[in-house]
């Protein structure tokens, strides 16, 4: 792949004596969408808090931009241009749509999304921007996960589990929003258990197996058979 935007290289990760990520290595490029799958345990969201900056690595593991990142803190990596959107959405209770939006950018970086351009992409945190976002449903509240993500105005959005516990028509619903954000300039790594979603989104595919890459590949390339060989390691 010539001139990856993020290249993870030979990654180990542990969690105190527990080994969760085994010399995993990984590329994305500009304005690519990458899905990550596997099952439960598999190391996927291991991986994404890694190149986030929650779990620290050795410089050269984690290369964005060309540059090393693999020590820095989440502080410094979201400033460079990486944007999580966490398992669970992780919203503030307490705070309004439209203030949890907010947060997310301020750490000051410049570029196309602003409030309005959230609502523009998810109508209803317009109309239920002054409401708590505890008030929204699970599929609201992704959607305001992501765009709280998007104010930080990144370069690679990362995204975990975005499926989880969500209606199948809400589902499609976000994931009909991503071209347009690749069309934004955006690159993509999705984290994913629902593998249909996953081959739709992405151009190319890696399966985590017991924290190893046991599968990569074109998503149009990949049949059946072998990604169930490698999601359940048989």
């Amino acid at each position: 792949m010539p001139d990856p935007l993020l290249t993870v290289r030979v990654l180990d990760a542990h969690y105190g004596d527990f080994q969760a990520l085994f010399g995993v290595s990984i590329a994305v490029a500009r304005g690519q969408a990458v899905a990550v799958i596997g099952a439960n345990g598999a190391g996927k969201s291991t991986l994404l808090k890694s190149i986030a900056g929650l779990m620290r690595s050795r410089p050269d593991a984690i290369v964005f931009d060309g540059a090393p990142i693999g020590d820095l803190p989440a502080h410094a990596v979201a400033r460079r241009g990486i944007a999580l959107v966490p398992e669970g959405r992780r919203l503030f209770p307490s705070l309004t749509v439209e203030e949890n939006l907010l947060i997310g950018g301020q750490g000051g970086r410049q570029g196309p999304w602003t409030l309005a351009r959230i609502y523009e992409l998810f109508p209803v945190l317009a109309e239920r921007r002054h409401m708590p976002s505890a008030a929204l449903s699970g599929g609201q509240q992704q959607m305001a996960a992501i765009g709280r993500a998007l104010m930080s105005n990144p370069t690679l959005l990362l995204c975990d589990e975005v499926s989880l516990g969500l209606a199948p028509i809400v589902v499609r619903e976000i994931y009909a929003r991503l071209p347009s954000l690749l069309a934004e300039g955006l690159s993509l790594i999705i984290v994913e258990q629902d593998i249909v979603q996953a081959l739709k989104a992405a151009s190319h595919v890696y399966c985590l197996q017991e924290g190893r890459v046991a599968l990569e590949g074109a998503a149009a390339g990949l049949t059946r058979e072998a990604i169930s060989a490698a999601y359940f390691g048989v």
